[in-house]
């Protein structure tokens, strides 16, 4: 059986040699299928004129191409983790805490691991990601790769809920009077981390939403 989506494509192409894109929109959407439906089946089709509707290249899914975006997003998560981590122990260092204090041997291990793990995931990150660019570059069609697409809002989330949580904890201790530099600076640490994963991911995929 037919999925919905192949049923609207397929009337899709039947329609259009007989009228043009917004005429067929406005009908689709008066037959009761939501905008976003509708302009989505009809992007499937170039504007490229031919005496048949010419389909878009649509991005194919590799087990390669789902390497290489789990290794960028899992290194991204990996790399705010621990620099957040990272500033975390440097203000318990310049701000120690009176009732439960880390000791100086514990403080600089838990830095040394910080450290390491961001020596070594960033620069992964980073490369990865250049690599991806390029590969977007040159081939703009894989910016609509489910995988990405996945990934990149299972990221918007995970940053949206950090931020609703860094949030929600500040209006707590506002309310219970237990506001101290070191907890306003941590505050700051995860507001800082997780909005600019958040607004740039966001800015991204609205950029293609655009380019489309």
């Amino acid at each position: 059986m037919a999925s919905e989506t192949q049923v609207l494509e397929a009337f899709v192409k039947e329609a259009l040699p007989h009228s043009s894109k917004e005429e067929i929109e406005k009908v689709l959407i008066e037959a009761g299928w939501t905008s976003e439906q509708a302009t989505g089946a009809l992007k499937v089709f170039s504007d490229v004129k031919f005496p048949i509707p010419v389909p878009r290249p649509r991005p194919s899914l590799s087990a390669r191409e789902a390497f290489l975006y789990l290794v960028m997003f899992s290194t991204l998560y990996l790399s705010a983790y621990h620099l957040g981590n990272l500033f975390f122990l440097f203000i318990d260092k310049a701000f120690p805490d009176p009732v439960f204090i880390l000791t100086r041997l514990r403080l600089m291990d838990r830095m040394r691991w910080a450290i390491s793990s961001l020596i070594i995931a960033f620069p992964i990150f980073m490369l990865v990601s250049k690599y991806i660019r390029k590969q977007l570059f040159q081939d703009p069609i894989k910016r609509l790769s489910p995988v990405r697409r996945w990934l990149t809002y299972l990221t918007l989330f995970i940053a949206a809920g950090a931020l609703i949580g860094d949030l929600t904890t500040l209006i707590y201790n506002v309310l219970g009077g237990d506001l101290t530099v070191r907890f306003l600076l941590k505050i700051v640490v995860v507001a800082v981390i997780a909005g600019t994963i958040f607004s740039y991911y966001l800015w991204d995929l609205r950029r293609e939403e655009i380019e489309k």
